[in-house]
């Protein structure tokens, strides 16, 4: 039976910045979509959030740390994101 391949913990923090990079990429669409008056369900980013909050409680702290300004600015997208969506 072959042996599963270690990833390495540059590359699990390599996939968890695409991670970030990919909601955030989710965001900008949904709020485009709000602005233009479409009515959205977030209830498919909570999963995701999870996830990704999975994800960065299995690096390291220094890796995690690192990660702190891009998931800071995420938190901030999404609730600028309810925000708007609490006033439609």
């Amino acid at each position: 039976m072959p042996q599963a391949r270690q990833r390495s913990p540059a590359h699990h923090t390599q996939a968890v910045r695409a991670a970030i990079e990919a909601m955030d990429g989710t965001i900008v669409m949904a709020r485009a979509l709000v602005e233009g008056g479409r009515r959205i369900d977030l209830a498919g980013l909570e999963g995701e959030t999870g996830r990704l909050c999975a994800a960065v409680m299995a690096l390291d702290g220094a890796e995690a740390r690192r990660l702190r300004p891009a998931l800071e600015a995420l938190r901030r997208q999404v609730d600028g994101l309810a925000s708007r969506l609490a006033t439609d």
